[in-house]
C-alpha cells in the first residue's frame, strides 16, 4: 500500500513539473545563481568616487604634467600591502612545480598520471596538470628528471644542489581587447557564414588580417625569477652584496616587499594569480572573479589619497613627521640619513600606519608599477571616466615606448616622490631594487 501511494506521488510530481509556468510576462532566465563577491584576502575595498587628479601643492618647475583634472573612478579592491617576497615565492614555486610535472607527464612515468584525462582515458590537450598525483623522488625516471631541474655540476657553488632559475619560464595568455575592439565581424545571413574585417598587429610589428577570434588571443613566455643582482647594479661604489645574496630567499625577508621584478613579470604574476583563484573557484562551482591586474595610474592616486582629495601625502598632512617627530614613511630623509626613518633599506610590509582606506606604504618603502604607459601630457588627452593610457610595447620598440608609470616613491627617494600626485617612470623590461607592485581587482556588482 505504501509503495502504491509513493508511486502515485511521484507521478503527480512529474506531471505537475511538465506544466508550463509561462504566463507571458518577462521574468528573466530562471535558475540563475545569485552571486555575492566575498572580501578578498588582505585586500581593501576602494569605493567609487571622483577626485582632483594631479599636483595639489609642490611641483617641479616647467613640468608638462603639472595640471589638475577632476576624474571619476569606479569601485575596486586593492592589496593592502605590496606583494611580499613570500607571496611572490608562491608564484615561483608554482612555476617550478608545473614545469616538473609537465616533464614527468611527458616522460610517462609508470603508474603515474600527471596529466588530466577525459572519460575515455585520453590525455586532454593542451595539457591540464593533475596536481593530486603524488611525486615519488625515489622512482628512477623521476630522479633523473629532478636532476635536470638543478644547475649542472660545473655550475654548482660548493657542490650545493640548487634549482636552475634560468628554467623557471612561465607561459601565459590574455585577450587583446584593444585590438579586438578595432575589428568588425560581418555575418552573411544568406550564406550562413561570417568573416572579420580589420588588421591585427603582431609581436614583430607586422600586421595581418584578422582570421578569427584566436587572432586576439595573445601569449608570452618569460623568466619570472626576480633579479637579485639589481641590488648591486643599481648602486655604483656601494656595498649591497648581502641584500643581493639574501633578500629574496632568506626567511627573515619573507614579509618584505618583493623587488627586482620588471613590469612584464609583475603583469605575468597578475595573470597567474587570476588563473590560480578562478581554478579554485570553479572546483567549488563558483563563478569566476574579475582579473587581478596592476592598478591604473588614476586608481593608484585615488586609493593613495584615501578620500582626502587635496592631501599631499596618504596620511593627510603636509609633513613627513608626526607630532612626536617620527617619520611617517620609509624614504630618504634629510641629507642621506637613511636610518632616521627606522630602516636602511626596505621595511617589512605594513610597518607604518595605513591611510583612511586601510592601505599601507602607499608612500615610500618601494615605488610601485602601474599598468599605464608614461606620457608627460597624458592628463590632457585622457578621458575623465576611469582615465587610462596603455601601450603594449614590443621587444623591438624604442625605449621611449617602454616607459611605464611608477608611483609612491621608495626607500631611496626624497620626500617629493612620496607625494600622492608625483609621477615617475621606469622601463618595462628593467628591474630595480626599489620598485615593487601590488594588485587591484575590479569590483563585481552594483556600481558604488
Amino acid at each position: 500500500m505504501k509503495k502504491e501511494i509513493l508511486s502515485a506521488l511521484i507521478i503527480i510530481v512529474l506531471f505537475s513539473g511538465c506544466k508550463s509556468s509561462n504566463t507571458g510576462e518577462l521574468t528573466g532566465v530562471a535558475g540563475r545563481k545569485n552571486f555575492f563577491e566575498p572580501e578578498p584576502f588582505e585586500m581593501a575595498f576602494i569605493p567609487a568616487g571622483s577626485f582632483t587628479m594631479g599636483p595639489s601643492d609642490q611641483d617641479a618647475v616647467f613640468a608638462m604634467n603639472s595640471i589638475s583634472k577632476t576624474v571619476t573612478v569606479e569601485a575596486f579592491w586593492m592589496d593592502q600591502t605590496e606583494i611580499t617576497n613570500n607571496k611572490y615565492r608562491q608564484f615561483v614555486y608554482y612555476v617550478r612545480d608545473s614545469i616538473l610535472r609537465t616533464k614527468l607527464g611527458e616522460a610517462q612515468v609508470p603508474d603515474r598520471e600527471y596529466f588530466m584525462t577525459d572519460r575515455d582515458g585520453n590525455v586532454i590537450e593542451p595539457y591540464v596538470l593533475n596536481w593530486e598525483e603524488r611525486i615519488d623522488p625515489e622512482e628512477e625516471t623521476t630522479a633523473a628528471i629532478l636532476e635536470e631541474m638543478y644547475y649542472p655540476p660545473e655550475e654548482r657553488f660548493n657542490w650545493k644542489k640548487q634549482i636552475d632559475v634560468r628554467k623557471l619560464n612561465y607561459t601565459y595568455f590574455w585577450v587583446d581587447y584593444q585590438q579586438a575592439a578595432k575589428s568588425r565581424y560581418i555575418y552573411d545571413y544568406a550564406g550562413n557564414t561570417g568573416r572579420y574585417e580589420g588588421l591585427v598587429t603582431n609581436r614583430d610589428g607586422s600586421t595581418t588580417p584578422v582570421r578569427d577570434r584566436s587572432s586576439f588571443i595573445r601569449h608570452d613566455t618569460l623568466n619570472i625569477y626576480p633579479d637579485t643582482l639589481c641590488w648591486i647594479r643599481d648602486f655604483t661604489y656601494s656595498f649591497n652584496d648581502p641584500q643581493a645574496d639574501l633578500y629574496f630567499w632568506h626567511p627573515s625577508f619573507d614579509d618584505y616587499p618583493v623587488v627586482g621584478v620588471s613590469w612584464v613579470q609583475a603583469s605575468a604574476f597578475s595573470r597567474w594569480r587570476t588563473d590560480f583563484m578562478n581554478t579554485a573557484l570553479r572546483k567549488n562551482g563558483i563563478a569566476d572573479v574579475q582579473a587581478y591586474r596592476l592598478p591604473l595610474e588614476t586608481e593608484w592616486e585615488y586609493a593613495a589619497r584615501g578620500g582626502l582629495d587635496l592631501s599631499m601625502y596618504p596620511w593627510g598632512g603636509p609633513y613627513t613627521r608626526n607630532y612626536e617627530g617620527c617619520f611617517l614613511a620609509n624614504f630618504k630623509p634629510l641629507r642621506g640619513n637613511y636610518i632616521d626613518d627606522g630602516t636602511v633599506y626596505t621595511a617589512k610590509a605594513g610597518s607604518y600606519e595605513p591611510n583612511e582606506y586601510g592601505l599601507f606604504d602607499m608612500s615610500g618603502n618601494v615605488a610601485e608599477w602601474t599598468c599605464c604607459a608614461y606620457h608627460p601630457s597624458a592628463y590632457i588627452f585622457q578621458h575623465d571616466l576611469n582615465p587610462n593610457y596603455e601601450y603594449n610595447a614590443r621587444p623591438q620598440d624604442p625605449p621611449v615606448l617602454k616607459r611605464k608609470v611608477i608611483r609612491g616613491g621608495s626607500w631611496k627617494d626624497i620626500a617629493y616622490f612620496l607625494q600622492t600626485s608625483t609621477r615617475d617612470y621606469e622601463y618595462q623590461d628593467t628591474t630595480k631594487s626599489y620598485i615593487g607592485f601590488r594588485n587591484v581587482r575590479s569590483y563585481i556588482g552594483v556600481n558604488q
